[in-house]
Formats: structure tokens, sequence, C-alpha cells
């Protein structure tokens, strides 16, 4: 009856173990996105915040190497706010970390065609992840205040990441139009916030540091 009885008291125990293994990746994922909601802001209360620079995140290239949809859209939201004087430079940040992949140089050229002075355009070439570029931004390019372009669902986990590191981020959302495949991102999401919460703990050092350059300068010096 004694074995029975820890038999049952073992199993429950494995359940709760179980449920909570369960529901801590959908706690944190509600906790970050409950935490860093206040920080997303209109492009008008964006103006007043005299930012260092308007950080706009790598999503990827399509087959001919120019930037994909969601890129494009966050790429003219930030030149948008340049333009309006939201923040005097850009920062470009993606996956260059293949001679046949470009990310970076081709948010630069759709930067240039729009009209962006090139030393107002600073490339970081090896933000390979959020985690990445919110890292290189505080310790390569120096910012301490930035205006971060991304759609909303990415948003949260940029804006936990740049606020860890001692960033001053706010966010505005650049999301025109509902992209296909939403749903895998949402999921995948939820997982990458799960991570990253656990790298802000840990902070380990990014793929590739290097020398400073500053955000205050000219972004000539960042460019390959």
């Amino acid at each position: 009856m004694a074995k029975k009885k820890k038999r049952k008291v073992i199993g429950r125990f494995i359940l709760i173990l179980l449920v909570l293994a369960l529901a801590t990746p959908f706690a944190v994922s509600a906790y970050m996105k409950s935490a860093m909601e206040e920080y997303l802001i209109t492009e008008e209360a964006a103006a007043e915040l005299g930012a260092d620079c308007i950080l706009v995140l790598g999503a990827g290239l399509k087959s001919d190497g120019t930037p994909n949809h969601m890129l494009q859209d966050r790429l003219d939201k930030g030149i948008e706010l340049y333009k309006s004087g939201v923040a005097p430079k850009l920062l470009l940040s993606g996956d260059n970390g293949q001679v046949a992949y470009d990310e970076v140089n081709a948010m630069k050229e759709y930067a240039l065609d729009a009209g962006i002075p090139s030393r107002d355009i600073f490339m970081d070439h090896a933000g390979f992840s959020t985690y990445e570029s919110m890292y290189r931004a505080r310790e390569i390019f120096q910012v301490r205040k930035a205006i971060i372009i991304t759609q909303r669902y990415h948003q949260y986990r940029a804006l936990y990441a740049a606020r860890g590191f001692g960033i001053e981020g706010f966010g505005v959302v650049s999301e025109p139009k509902t992209y296909a495949g939403q749903q895998y991102r949402d999921l995948r999401e939820l997982l990458a916030r799960d991570k990253d919460f656990l790298k802000m703990i840990v902070k380990p050092e990014p793929t590739y540091l290097g020398e400073t350059i500053p955000i205050s300068g000219s972004g000539l010096a960042s460019h390959d």
C-alpha cells in the first residue's frame, strides 16, 4: 500500500514538472510582451526622443538578392523616419556571413536609392541574430538611444535585448500588410523569446566584435 502511494506521489510530481515545462515558454513570452509593450511608440512620439539612430533589422532577401517584402517594409519605414528628422543616422543590421549572401549591402543600396547620404548609413555586417544585432549596436556602434524598426511580433524581443544591453530602445512598428506564413513566424518567435531570455541572463559574446565605429561619426567607416 505504501509503495502504491509513493508511486502516485512520484507520478503527480512528474506531471507537475511536465506541465511547468510546457507552460514556461508561454509564460516567458507573455512576460516579455507585457514588459516591452510600453516601448512601442508612434512615429510622432519617436520624433521627440532625440535618438542616436534608426536601427533597421534584417529580414531576408529575395532570390535576386534584393530585400524581401518584410525587409523592404522595414527599410521604407526607417527611411521615412530618417527623412522626417526622427534621427540623424540609419544603422542597418543583417547577415553578411557568406560572400553569396549579403543582406546588409542590399539594405544599403536600397537606402542609397532612396536618397540617404552614404555618411549617414552605418552597416552592421555581423547582425546574425536579433541578440547579436543589439549586442553589437551597443558595443561596436556605441548606440545609447535607438528607434528600432521591425514588425510587431518581432519588436518585443528586439526591445528586450536592446534594453538588456543598456540601449534606450523604442520600437516603431513596420507592418503595412499581413504577411504569408505569419502563424509559423509567431510560433518560431515564441521559442526565440525563450532562447533570448536565457541568453540575456548569461550574455555570451556575439560571433564577431571588432573595433568601435561610433554612431556619432561617419557611416563610411562601416562600409566594405
